[in-house]
């Protein structure tokens, strides 16, 4: 495949280095047996070989990110989402990015058997977004409407609802109501999770008739809470051991795609809008039974958090391994350092019922109080200045810059921590117990 590569100013050699050790490394691999098979010698060959190609990868991107981001979406006036992003990549500069094919090819193993390919997507990224003008761009691309929420628009519009598998959104006197409804499995995240969540916040903030959001978990058919509400078991760790999470699709996605746009808004190219081009809304969460991980973390980001009395919250990241989203960049902002550590790095549960809980939300509530609470809080949030005001908060607490900083050092640890051998053990150990 004939490619405009831009020339070398570090080394002239990084580039024929970096595919002859591309060539290395799927040599090497060809002749061992499957990842979780292989012998202490055998592993150590392989990740041998995986750091020669990923120093000249790291090496040549440093040099060259911004050209080849101008290349990819010819010279930053096309927008090309996460997914699309890493695909015209690995397209385009073969060795630099797996293939879509070789990505596909072990989508479908488990994560033990994985050579860990997404790696190499997590140094690209690393660099794009380590780029203040590739990195703005992408940033910007990502709080742009998904396509799936431009085709529902209308039919949101027209009859205040949209069901979806993982998020149900009802319009209801002027609030869009977000239903985390995945009863079978207490709201555990997935691929399927986020992009419902991106639709739904998306369609949320398009529609005119909309003034205020709600977040909330759905009842539940789980043995364990049957019957009862409860906002967010986290990340799936069964699907993370089943190979089923992505770093781009999901641990991405969901940080740079609907999260992003719970407090920036999204951005739109419509006439008249010279005073802000982001459509912002506010948000109001309600946990009920717990918020955990990924659910704990999402409370970050909303104007108001209720608590039922009987809830609690926690970020197990650390113990599983990976890294809680962004909320080591934000969890500070509320606690201070000291408590961000004892719930990051030891695990520490805050329960709803304790002083320190209302560190992290605004109102705890009995459970029987929960309905007429909510209300109260979205009243409060309906006001002309609302948005004015929650914006200037976001610039001041969350500077677009330093967030793009952090997530361009989150998109490579991650990646590295996601294939882990300590995650690997633990989430098959987790995955084994439910099966």
């Amino acid at each position: 495949m004939t490619t405009t590569l831009p020339e070398p100013t570090i080394a002239p050699a990084v580039w024929p280095s970096l595919i002859a050790a591309t060539q290395r490394v799927d040599d090497t691999v060809a002749v061992l047996p499957r990842p979780s098979e292989r012998s202490p010698q055998q592993r150590a060959a392989a990740a041998g070989a995986k750091d020669v190609a990923r120093s000249l990868r790291t090496q040549y991107l440093d040099a060259h990110a911004d050209a080849v981001y101008d290349q990819l979406t010819e010279g930053r006036t096309l927008g090309l989402r996460l997914a699309e992003l890493v695909e015209a990549a690995a397209a385009a500069f073969p060795g630099l990015l797996p293939s879509a094919e070789r990505l596909a090819a072990e989508r479908a193993l488990p994560q033990a058997d994985k050579e860990g390919h997404e790696i190499d997507q997590g140094i690209f990224l690393r660099a794009v977004l380590s780029s203040p003008l590739a990195g703005r761009h992408l940033l910007d691309t990502m709080l742009r409407p998904t396509p799936r929420a431009v085709r529902l628009l209308p039919e949101f519009i027209r009859t205040g609802i949209v069901e979806m598998e993982a998020v149900r959104i009802e319009r209801h006197n002027g609030v869009a109501r977000l239903t985390m409804c995945r009863e079978d499995r207490l709201n555990a995240e997935d691929d399927q999770q986020v992009d419902d969540m991106e639709t739904a916040v998306d369609l949320a903030l398009l529609d005119p008739a909309v003034h205020a959001g709600l977040l909330r978990g759905g009842e539940m058919s789980h043995p364990r809470y049957r019957g009862r509400r409860v906002f967010s078991a986290g990340i799936n760790l069964k699907n993370l051991s089943s190979g089923d999470i992505s770093l781009v699709d999901f641990l991405l996605r969901r940080e740079l795609g609907y999260i992003h746009k719970l407090i920036r808004g999204i951005l739109v190219d419509q006439p008249g809008r010279w005073h802000s081009p982001h459509i912002e809304k506010p948000w109001v969460a309600a946990v009920d039974g717990f918020a955990i991980g990924g659910g704990a973390q999402l409370l970050l980001v909303f104007d108001h958090v209720l608590a039922s009395a009987d809830a609690f919250l926690s970020l197990p990241a650390a113990k599983e391994g990976i890294i809680p989203g962004v909320a080591n960049f934000r969890l500070s902002r509320f606690t201070g350092p000291r408590l961000s550590r004892q719930i990051i790095l030891e695990g520490r549960r805050i329960r709803a019922s304790e002083p320190d809980a209302r560190i992290l939300v605004d109102e705890v509530v009995e459970p029987d109080g929960m309905d007429d609470a909510i209300e109260r809080a979205l009243a409060r949030l309906d006001g002309e200045a609302v948005i004015a005001n929650r914006r200037m908060l976001n610039l001041a607490e969350e500077p677009p810059e330093a967030f793009r900083a952090y997530m361009a050092e989150f998109a490579l640890q991650q990646a590295l921590r996601i294939y882990g051998e300590d995650v690997i053990q633990k989430v098959g150990r987790f995955g084994a117990r439910l099966t």
